[in-house]
């Protein structure tokens, strides 16, 4: 709860600082540059959940990873509470790397919890997700009010500080919240018993002495990138778009290079070489659906800033406060979908029917977004109720897709590399938030009426070619579980 308090705390708030101008206290980027740099950012904090899981599976353990985390996202959200453009890439170069090393393992745990063919599974992450909601949800609330609210500006005003100021208080809350859920997940360690306590690393003293290589190499290489990169940023010879730009390609790489080597490895068995076909598709399909769904932080974002009417039953309210409208709904509706899934049984639609529907679903909370451009093209603001229902279509998908697909990567997944299969459920994530980013920075090029109706159409067009494979996946999984 309190790690999804912190990340969607700054998340609410993240663009809208960027393109605020310096006289409010915001970094007066444009839209392109502040969409490059979102794009890039929520990329990267779910990329670096392959190595993050790799890591765990081998080195520190999955509870380990959690705590080492969870203190390296803390002093990120430190860093973005100093009013400083350094301090601010710093900040969210560590939060990356914390969530990498985090937020795969607690999915992976809770997997543990579970037989593979317990009938609770899908129910279980339900709930599970429900849980992390409640902090998705107060977060945009409190941060959205410190960073935004003209109270609060007026508070800080009367006791002589810069008004312009308060974004960083708000980046400075995610920050007490993430030390909050520290002391709770240490004192809460017991009640998980055995579960990624202890990692798997090699049996063989010439395997072993290979890993430690490996991870000078990585670490080495990796800090040595990090460094020429923001030597060369702060020299001025490349720019924040390039960057992005550039982090694109890698991303498109390490994904083509991953599979293939998934693949092409010859220590599969023919089961679990099936299950990794499932897992293939699955990873498709969710691309899709966060390109679309991680539009809410960023285009959605911006959307509800500049061309929405704020004020909901004579309440007038920050833009930010817009992002707890979907954890408010997870938390009404998952156990409602966990019951459903219960109650269905042997009924229960398979993973890529509920895939299939979930694209079907993010696909029509834009296509009412269409609609509400077509009326701002007229000239007026719109209504809340708008967002509100996108937002409402969008979350009924996410609970058909989200909580499903981390059960399914659990539970396809060789055990010898679970915390690493978590990673590829979050390199998906990774894809999409990139697209996501990517899409924004066409906001000011085109009419929101092309792109909102391209993300429909692309979403829509990938549920229909989804809906294809489902009965092929299901015989497949039906005789890798046979054997």
């Amino acid at each position: 709860m309190w790690e999804r308090f912190s990340y969607y705390g700054m998340r609410a708030i993240l663009i809208l600082f960027m393109v605020a101008p310096l006289a409010e206290g915001g970094l007066g980027f444009d839209t392109t540059r502040a969409g490059a740099i979102y794009g890039t950012y929520v990329s990267m904090v779910y990329l670096l959940s392959l190595p993050g899981g790799w890591l765990a599976d081998r080195v520190l353990g999955l509870r380990h990873s959690i705590l080492y985390g969870g203190i390296i996202i803390m002093v990120g959200h430190i860093c973005l509470a100093i009013p400083s453009l350094i301090s601010f890439y710093i900040g969210l170069t560590f939060i990356a790397l914390g969530t990498g090393s985090l937020k795969p393992c607690v999915s992976a745990i809770v997997g543990e919890l579970y037989t593979a063919d317990d009938e609770r599974r899908d129910a279980g992450f339900s709930i599970y997700y429900m849980g992390i909601n409640i902090g998705a949800f107060a977060a945009p609330l409190a941060v959205g009010f410190l960073a935004q609210s003209e109270t609060f500006q007026g508070f800080l005003e009367s006791m002589g500080i810069a008004p312009e100021t308060s974004w960083h208080f708000g980046f400075g809350l995610a920050a007490i919240g993430m030390a909050a859920g520290l002391i709770q997940y240490v004192l809460g360690g017991k009640h998980l018993g055995s579960a990624g306590l202890r990692p798997d690393p090699p049996s063989d003293p010439v395997e072993a002495s290979k890993l430690k290589r490996q991870l000078w190499v990585a670490f080495g290489g990796g800090g040595a990138v990090i460094a020429l990169v923001a030597a060369m940023a702060l020299l001025g010879v490349v720019t924040a778009t390039q960057i992005a730009g550039a982090f694109g390609v890698v991303i498109l790489l390490i994904t083509i290079t991953f599979f293939a080597w998934l693949f092409l490895s010859g220590s599969w068995t023919p089961e679990e070489r099936r299950r990794l076909v499932v897992i293939a598709l699955l990873f498709v399909a969710a691309v899709v659906f966060w390109s679309a769904f991680e539009q809410a932080g960023s285009s959605l974002n911006l959307f509800a800033e500049n061309q929405t009417n704020n004020v909901l039953l004579g309440f007038s309210f920050p833009a930010s406060w817009f992002q707890a409208v979907n954890p408010l709904f997870i938390i009404a509706l998952a156990p409602v979908f966990a019951l459903l899934w219960l109650r269905l049984g042997p009924r229960n639609p398979s993973t890529p029917a509920k895939f299939t529907l979930g694209l079907l679903l993010v696909g029509a909370g834009f296509g009412a977004m269409i609609i509400a451009a077509v009326k701002v093209a007229e000239g007026d603001k719109i209504g809340p109720w708008w967002l509100i229902l996108s937002y409402f279509l969008q979350t009924l998908g996410e609970l058909c897709l989200s909580p499903v697909g981390l059960s399914a990567m659990t539970r396809l997944a060789p055990a010898r590399i679970s915390g690493l299969m978590m990673g590829v459920w979050f390199l998906a994530i990774a894809l999409g938030g990139y697209l996501a980013g990517g899409i924004v920075t066409l906001y000011e090029a085109f009419s929101l009426p092309q792109i909102f109706g391209a993300v429909t159409l692309f979403c829509v067009g990938a549920s229909l070619v989804l809906a294809l494979f489902i009965g092929p996946v299901k015989r497949m999984l039906a005789k890798s579980y046979a054997e």
